[in-house]
């Protein structure tokens, strides 16, 4: 497996220069491997999430190989470091698509970087799928091009799901507060939230008390002073973070918190420590403790890959989705390119990957999963929450 950051401008230079001793492939895939790339946070503020992601691809992808690979072809996973910006991001898709010639971008982490690599993915035609964001950048019914493909749930899905929680607890809809990111990511789970109660009959969204933060600062302070400072104090906040629940607590003691499954689980557990207990974070796969038989099978294959890693809720999304990105080559033709590659997704209709949900696609549905599955920390630990 390869890693690289991109900090410099003579790196991509000398990077240049060397690969061009690089015997490239004819055409992605005619070869005795099949390159895979992702551009992910590999440092910076969003490691963790990038980390995860890239390790549960390899895991599956060491699964795979250990038994012959795909028609005897092994899976090599060309992962390069953006540290959750969009510019490296947008270098980073060229690399793997010019220089390495990759067959499809798998995994990569993070809206900001969504809407720069998106564009790039449709413009030159090469398979973006599984990437860990419920952004709507992504996420076109009809998909507008053919060239994204996703796994996960919508962010939009994934707040229509707070809205649910919270109101069956009896919390009323002026009692809700929001602290996002300033930028698409907090955007789209605003919007989600927003969207979710009027369909719910609830009509005066303006008047929600909103704080917002700047992307890649500590510095919240400021975006608080909305949600201290309002005639109602808010009974649950929708998408935060642990620095704020732990500013927030001190206020708001009898408040709900809850994250969208962008927040990182298991790190909030640990920065929250006993503070946690009124936590809520919506994901988008089942808990990496359920005994389904796909989930089981992907602590074994983590296990085999990294003994020292211990199973979460980021690392199983990348593993299922490998796990689909593998049956979609096993359904492409033994000479696969990229237009063959989507046919065969395309194809994909009631696949069972072991975590009691169906996966399929068409023409018109580039989205495997609407379920939600909510979570509450309990004495430092994630546990489902009870389904209704």
């Amino acid at each position: 497996m390869i890693a690289f950051k991109i900090d410099r401008t003579w790196l991509f230079f000398a990077y240049s220069l060397w690969v061009l001793f690089i015997p490239m492939h004819a055409a992605a895939g005619e070869n005795e491997e099949l390159r895979i790339g992702m551009t992910t946070a590999l440092s910076g503020p969003a490691r963790d999430l990038g980390l995860g992601m890239k390790r549960g691809i390899e895991a599956y992808f060491h699964q795979v190989n250990q038994r012959g690979g795909v028609g005897g072809r092994r899976l090599r996973l060309i992962a390069l470091d953006d540290g959750y910006q969009p510019t490296s991001a947008a270098v980073n898709m060229r690399w793997l698509i010019e220089e390495y010639q990759v067959l499809a971008v798998v995994g990569n982490v993070g809206t900001p970087t969504a809407m720069v690599t998106v564009p790039i993915a449709n413009r030159e035609k090469v398979l973006l799928f599984g990437a860990f964001t419920g952004a709507n950048v992504l996420r076109k019914t009809p998909p507008e091009r053919r060239y994204v493909i996703n796994f996960r749930a919508s962010y939009e899905e994934e707040t229509a799901a707070m809205i649910d929680t919270i109101l069956e607890r009896g919390i009323k809809p002026e009692e809700i507060a929001f602290f996002t990111q300033n930028d698409a990511y907090g955007d789209a789970g605003d919007a989600g939230a927003v969207k979710a109660l009027k369909a719910r009959g609830y009509n005066r969204t303006e008047t929600f008390v909103h704080g917002r933060y700047t992307r890649k600062t500590l510095n919240i302070e400021n975006g608080l002073l909305p949600i201290f400072d309002t005639p109602i104090r808010p009974k649950a906040v929708i998408m935060v973070g642990a620095k704020f629940i732990q500013l927030a607590q001190t206020i708001l003691p009898n408040t709900l918190f809850l994250n969208v499954s962008f927040v990182g689980s298991i790190p909030l557990a640990k920065a929250l420590g006993k503070k946690g207990e009124r936590v809520i974070v919506t994901q988008v796969v089942p808990h990496f403790e359920s005994d389904l038989p796909g989930v089981s099978g992907y602590r074994a294959a983590l296990n085999a890959f990294d003994p020292e890693s211990a199973p979460d809720f980021v690392s199983l999304e990348g593993y299922l989705a490998a796990k689909i990105f593998v049956e979609g080559l096993n359904r492409a033709p033994q000479k696969i390119d990229r237009e063959s590659l989507i046919n065969a997704f395309e194809s994909i209709e009631d696949l069972d990957i072991g975590i009691g949900v169906p996966i399929g696609y068409s023409r018109r549905d580039h989205q495997a999963l609407h379920r939600i599955w909510g979570t509450q920390i309990q004495n430092g630990k994630f546990v489902p929450l009870a389904e209704k």
